[in-house]
């Protein structure tokens, strides 16, 4: 088929599938074999549709026909794809995870992880010891075959593989690298965010809009702004200083009466109160009734006041 009707059949898809879908992951797919490909497209097959091209023909389409999708253009760099889907985009990212495949370390190669070479027996024979030496690596004969002696870092993450530590992992039959397509971003309705975002569950969630809560409440209760977090906190306050003017003075009401009965009829109960909440240790004298000042800071403690000192 002529370029020219290549490029038109592919243009025609692309508006189709632009048409039908609201929800597209950006994809890397360097290092990623046609057979790979195909077995990524299967995995997917009837969850999405995955479509790689050319990226300045995808621009040109997009900037004509397609402006609601301009935000994904600065993610249009490199060697990357997109997937179109209307599925869980969890599951879609689940599944692109498991199809990497193990993959040999070829010289020139940038590491994508740190690579390490265990201890043991190699099964290589002794003639080639020499080899081992040239790069540093520690080794004896042990039972006509080589053992390396300690667990030894051949590669760090981001460097660049030699050939002779290329030549000693094919040696050694070790693949360290995993390849396949690698979710770079996601557009989703009109909005692109990092892949990422997929990573978090809901307890990440949680946490961290518990966290922010704290923290809000915190400064509210700091500077005196009311704001909801600190509701609880501010409430709590409040009823401690009518407590205490109610303690002072005739005024009652119904949640006072407990500490006013214990305070000016039972002081021997109220020792015990205060025993039981802060047990003396083994051996000291039975406490004494607290006077009211100390059992309103004993109270700011109980309704958690210390939380923000």
């Amino acid at each position: 088929m002529p370029s020219r009707e290549r490029k038109e059949e592919y243009c025609v898809k692309l508006k189709e599938l632009l048409t039908k879908y609201n929800k597209i992951m950006i994809v890397g797919a360097d290092n990623v074999g046609s057979s790979h490909m195909q077995q990524i497209r299967s995995s997917i097959r009837g969850k999405g549709v995955l479509l790689m091209g050319k990226n300045t023909m995808v621009r040109r389409v997009i900037r004509t026909e397609f402006t609601q999708f301009e935000s994904i253009l600065p993610q249009l760099e490199g060697n990357v794809g997109l997937l179109f889907t209307d599925a869980d985009l969890s599951d879609i990212k689940d599944i692109i995870v498991e199809q990497k495949v193990a993959a040999p370390a070829k010289a020139g190669a940038i590491s994508p992880c740190d690579v390490t070479i265990p201890a043991g027996d190699t099964g290589l024979e002794p003639t080639q010891t020499a080899f081992l030496q040239a790069l540093n690596i520690a080794s004896r004969i042990n039972r006509g075959q080589i053992m390396i002696l300690n667990e030894v870092k051949l590669v760090s993450k981001g460097d660049k593989v030699g050939a002779s530590q290329a030549t000693l992992l094919q040696k050694l039959k070790i693949k360290p690298f995993q390849y396949g397509l690698t979710l770079q971003a996601i557009y989703d309705d009109g909005s692109v965010y990092g892949a990422e975002v997929l990573d978090f569950t809901f307890d990440t969630l949680s946490s961290k809009i518990s966290f922010a809560a704290t923290r809000i409440a915190c400064i509210g209760l700091a500077i005196g702004h009311p704001c909801l977090p600190a509701l609880p906190h501010s409430m709590a306050r409040g009823f401690k200083n009518l407590l205490s003017i109610a303690v002072a003075t005739d005024i009652e009401f119904k949640q006072a009466e407990e500490i006013k009965n214990l305070l000016n009829m039972d002081p021997e109960a109220l020792a015990a109160m205060v025993a039981t909440s802060a047990p003396a240790a083994s051996g000291d004298a039975p406490a004494e009734a607290a006077p009211a000042e100390e059992e309103e800071e004993e109270e700011d403690e109980d309704m958690g006041f210390g939380l923000f000192d």
